[in-house]
């Protein structure tokens, strides 16, 4: 007799049931899983896109920090002025900072930790540039300084050589006055035309024919600028038709800066007295009838003069 107990047909309907509900499980889980992995994928698109948009707005604003930076320094370095060789190679290593990001930014490959790196760069960059900026700015005042200092300078020199000329130039019209007030001067002069006897007597005449010589009395005005002692005396005598009687002997003098040609040269011993003095002329050649004329320089100045005819 088999004693296996035959399934009845409830049992078989509940296996049915059990194996019905675990294939609706297992393929509620697949799909859960399904969808699952989509929205994870479409989070992970939707980020590599964010990522993408955030590296390429870091590279703009990147980009635009060193164009600023980059205008920054071309302004700093826009004037004329000369900055020191400190300065040109600190200005020369930041333009090399600036193309090396450039080349980077360029290139589009950047990390996030390159970028991050780049913004550390640009931000210490930044800093150099700032500093460099007023370097120059205080190099720019100190040449403004220096040239307002120069040409105040130049102003009170030209004003000092002013002055120096003004005082150079009285004193020589000081010393000028003073040479003149010093130098001796006539207070009379008389001229007496004489012939000379066979004895050797003088006797005045008026005649020409007769004269051979002449005696210039004068008398020199007192003068304490004066120098005491000998003076030397120049005459020029002028004939009646206007001609300098020289002789061999007649020489120049200056007078007033001008080399004159003198008739006769003498001295006298000054003593500051009023003392009269006379001088001999004799004439190498013959008289003319007419009006001569006799001038008396001593000490550089016209001394005095005088005039005697002969008929």
């Amino acid at each position: 007799m088999d004693n296996q107990n035959p399934q009845t047909p409830a049992n078989k309907s509940n296996l049915v049931y059990f194996l019905i509900v675990v294939v609706l499980a297992l393929l509620g889980t697949n799909a859960y899983l399904y969808f699952q992995k989509n929205k994870s994928e479409e989070r992970l698109i939707t980020q590599s896109v964010d990522d993408n948009k955030v590296l390429v707005s870091t590279q703009t604003r990147l980009k635009s920090s060193l164009d600023s930076l980059t205008t920054q320094l071309d302004s700093a370095n826009s004037g004329k002025h000369r900055i020191s060789q400190a300065l040109q190679a600190k200005d020369e290593q930041l333009k090399a900072k600036i193309t090396q990001l450039r080349k980077a930014l360029a290139s589009g490959q950047l990390t996030v930790a390159q970028l991050n790196s780049a913004k550390e760069d640009i931000k210490q960059l930044r800093y150099f540039v700032t500093k460099y900026t007023a370097d120059i700015e205080e190099l720019k005042q100190q040449n403004v300084a220096l040239t307002t200092e120069r040409d105040t300078l130049k102003t009170n020199l030209a004003t000092v050589n002013q002055k120096a000329t003004t005082l150079q130039q009285q004193n020589q019209d000081l010393s000028t006055k003073v040479k003149t007030a010093a130098a001796i001067k006539t207070s009379s002069v008389a001229i007496t035309a004489y012939k000379i006897k066979h004895s050797g007597k003088e006797v005045d005449v008026t005649r020409a024919s007769t004269a051979k010589k002449i005696k210039i009395n004068f008398t020199v005005t007192t003068n304490e600028l004066a120098e005491k002692g000998f003076h030397d005396i120049y005459l020029r005598v002028i004939d009646p038709t206007g001609n300098l009687v020289t002789t061999p002997e007649s020489n120049t003098f200056n007078i007033n800066g001008q080399d004159l040609q003198y008739t006769y040269k003498s001295a006298i011993d000054f003593k500051n007295d009023g003392s009269g003095y006379a001088i001999d002329w004799v004439n190498p050649a013959e008289f003319q009838k007419g009006t001569y004329s006799v001038v008396l320089y001593a000490d550089g100045y016209q001394m005095g003069k005088s005039s005697f005819s002969l008929r």
